[in-house]
């Protein structure tokens, strides 16, 4: 029986909030999700404005008081001045995770050169891991087959559920120590 885990999904971008196009960050975080994951998932969605204040407020309130393992974040990650995800997410961080955002950058370099001017970025806020992704759906897929493989035994180390995925979509990563007997 594999543990129930949920996982907050913000999609940040002044435009899909106020209604001028569709969002399409969440729909992409949830279609990857659900084929890689065996876990039984309860989402908890926010769609959002680039602005900080209310970036801080909707990751510690999915942290701490939605019971988030995992929140993915997508959009606001540019260097435009509107972009102001990696500042939210940094500012409420209790641990900084410095190779989730080399690896995501490496992930999407493969594919376009502007992925130096990312500014993702990998935290943990108790016992919740935070990754800023990419705003367009292919990039979001690419960044998570690309650096997912890590995620559930860093969700274990810190005192989330054990995460489960198909290997047919990504194989989980965990020393062998760490692996639960089936």
């Amino acid at each position: 029986m594999s543990d129930n885990v949920t996982i907050g999904l913000v999609s940040i971008s002044d435009r899909a909030s106020s209604g001028v196009y569709e969002d399409q960050g969440i729909p992409a975080l949830k279609d990857w999700l659900d084929k890689a994951l065996v876990n039984p998932v309860s989402y908890v969605e926010r769609l959002i404005p680039d602005e900080q204040p209310l970036i801080e407020a909707t990751l510690s309130e999915l942290a701490d008081r939605q019971g988030c393992a995992l929140v993915l974040t997508t959009g606001g990650t540019g260097p435009a001045a509107r972009d102001v995800t990696p500042e939210a997410t940094l500012a409420v961080a209790h641990k900084v995770l410095p190779g989730f955002g080399e690896a995501m950058r490496a992930v999407s370099l493969k594919y376009v050169p502007t992925a130096i001017l990312s500014r993702q970025v990998g935290v943990t806020r108790g016992a919740c891991l935070i990754l800023n992704l990419p705003g367009q759906p292919k990039a979001i897929r690419e960044t998570l087959d690309g650096v997912f493989a890590a995620v559930p035994y860093c969700v274990d180390l810190i005192g989330g559920p054990y995460l489960e995925t198909r290997p047919e979509v990504v194989q989980a990563f965990r020393p062998k120590s760490a692996q639960r007997r089936a």
